[in-house]
């Protein structure tokens, strides 16, 4: 069956869905869990909560073969430039294969001679051997980044908070984005100099945002240590694709690590943009999350549609954006670790499959991402989960938890440790009842209340979610979790015929903001060619 006819068949079954409720779903097919879950070594995905049957899941699975994703796979696991309008190729997943991996020699000989130096670096900072310029062992470090090369270590340090190496002067791993300099300013206030070493993230090392907290990091350390060699060499490391700039810049070139242009901002805390995590978890800490991703890979290429989670993910989104109309989604962990997890898949998801051109130039044909949000389950349903459960927008849920926390091989609070398992116990119920309420609405309630249930204490349910344990939040589960999303984004981008891996729209705010910088710093002064409300606003803030 050919993919218009395949879409077609799916907006027939789409029409048939809308007319039935999860209650029905669940009363037609009582195996539901068993047929629509999947084992992958520490994790379960079930999205027998899902608005689907067979018939929607086989007809879905066709529409992906008809948009040849088998394929598109095999190309993406290549060298090839499938990331056309850059020319360049979207080989992050390189970033994951062990050293012993032979396919691609020459790309895992580079990968690997970077992070060994990575691994060498951190152990030796770990061991009080790196000092700062006047002796003194490193004790704070601040990665100084933006977008992927701040979100994702940012959301996978705070993640694995639990697995931070011990040493025997305490090492604190900081980060800092805001262009206003607002975060770096509470931190400076807090650090001494000399025990405090910056790590500058930028693939280009030319994005304004982290230049302008590198120089004032720089005039800080200055400021107290003088202007001398050793404060640059042994208070900054660099990482990006551009040797020449941070050497230009003044960072000594044995404390540049690279990383190379097939590797995209979002995608790059795999590489030793992840200097960070591997600060906070150690070397083997780091190692796992690489292996975790790597096991995910491989199931990715191997496993067939209707048991490959990725595949099953990507379809799922499709089915709810494209045929339900359900165009939210809302990513909710419960697990307070997993804090900024969705805000690292607003910019994975967001600046991946935001477009509205297809890869033949043509405007899609079907509406693309959804918009992501979410927060950590205990504290959204104390803000937002009035609306999932009695709004009138439909949303597309995706439920996060690990079976086990608080375990005897890593507990530190032994005093605590009953009251600490209830409390994981507590949240695993909350995370277990919301979806069960979301998706049964008054089914979920005991029936003798319901008859005399005033109308707003009611719940329509029929909301879709899908849920994802974990054996527990370790490195190695949390890469396997990352890269489950990532691929997921990977195989709606197909289905959509987009690009994935380029984000010309964040491109060109920045240099209309540079545009703009004169003319706020008074070097320019005709706003002619400005918009009315620009002037006006502009006006405001010179005081004119």
């Amino acid at each position: 069956m050919q993919g218009v006819n395949l879409k077609e068949e799916l907006e027939n079954l789409a029409v048939i869905q809308k007319k039935m409720h999860l209650n029905d779903l669940f009363a037609e097919e009582e195996n539901r869990f068993d047929r629509y879950s999947v084992q992958c070594d520490q994790l379960v995905f079930d999205c027998s909560k899902q608005r689907i049957n067979a018939p929607v899941i086989d007809t879905l699975v066709d529409f992906a073969e008809s948009k040849n994703l088998e394929n598109w796979i095999k190309r993406f696991f290549s060298e090839e430039k499938i990331n056309y309008t850059e020319q360049r190729a979207a080989m992050h997943w390189a970033l994951r294969l062990p050293i012993e991996n032979q396919k691609f020699p020459v790309i895992n000989e580079q990968v690997h001679a970077q992070l060994q130096r990575m691994y060498r670096l951190v152990d030796k900072i770990h061991a009080g051997q790196y000092r700062g310029c006047t002796g003194e062992v490193i004790q704070n470090v601040v990665n100084i980044g933006v977008g992927g090369s701040d979100l994702g270590p940012l959301m996978v340090c705070h993640a694995l908070s639990d697995f931070k190496v011990h040493t025997e002067k305490q090492l604190d791993v900081h980060f800092v984005s805001t262009i206003d300099g607002s975060q770096l300013s509470e931190l400076l206030h807090q650090f001494r100099p000399e025990t405090t070493l910056f790590i500058i993230s930028s693939k280009s090392f030319g994005t304004i945002d982290t230049l302008s907290n590198a120089q004032t990091a720089r005039q800080w350390l200055e400021k107290s240590l003088g202007v001398r060699d050793c404060v640059l060499k042994n208070h900054f490391i660099g990482v990006s694709t551009k040797p020449e700039k941070m050497t230009e810049w003044g960072i000594a070139p044995d404390h540049q690590f690279l990383l190379w242009d097939w590797v995209g901002g979002r995608y790059s805390l795999w590489s030793c943009i992840g200097l960070p995590i591997a600060l906070m978890v150690g070397v083997e800490g780091f190692k796992q999350l690489l292996a975790g991703a790597y096991a995910v890979d491989e199931h990715f290429q191997s496993a067939p549609f209707t048991q490959n989670i990725p595949v099953l993910m990507g379809l799922l989104g499709v089915w709810n954006n494209n045929f339900l109309n359900i165009q939210t989604h809302a990513v909710l962990p419960y697990d307070g670790r997993l804090k900024y997890f969705a805000a690292y898949l607003q910019q994975l998801e967001m600046e991946s499959n935001g477009k509205s051109t297809q890869r033949n130039e043509k405007p899609v044909e079907l509406d693309t991402c959804p918009i992501v949000w979410g927060e950590v389950g205990p504290n959204a349903q104390h803000a937002f989960y009035q609306l999932l459960h009695q709004g009138t927008h439909s949303v597309n849920c995706d439920f996060i938890a690990p079976i086990h926390r608080y375990n005897a091989n890593q507990f530190t609070y032994a005093e605590n440790a009953e009251a600490l398992i209830e409390q994981h116990h507590l949240a695993l119920s909350n995370c277990l009842a919301q979806s069960r309420l979301l998706a049964f609405g008054n089914q979920a309630l005991k029936q003798d209340e319901l008859s005399d249930l005033p109308i707003y204490q009611q719940y329509a349910g029929n909301q879709p979610s899908t849920t994802i344990l974990l054996k527990e939040l370790n490195p190695y589960s949390l890469g396997m979790l990352i890269a489950l999303y990532e691929h997921k984004v990977f195989v709606q981008s197909v289905i959509w015929n987009i690009n994935p891996f380029d984000q010309w729209g964040v491109e060109k705010g920045k240099e209309i903001a540079n545009q703009l910088l004169p003319i706020l710093n008074g070097s320019e002064k005709d706003l002619s060619l400005l918009d009315a409300s620009t002037q006006g606003l502009i006006k405001i803030l010179l005081g004119q």
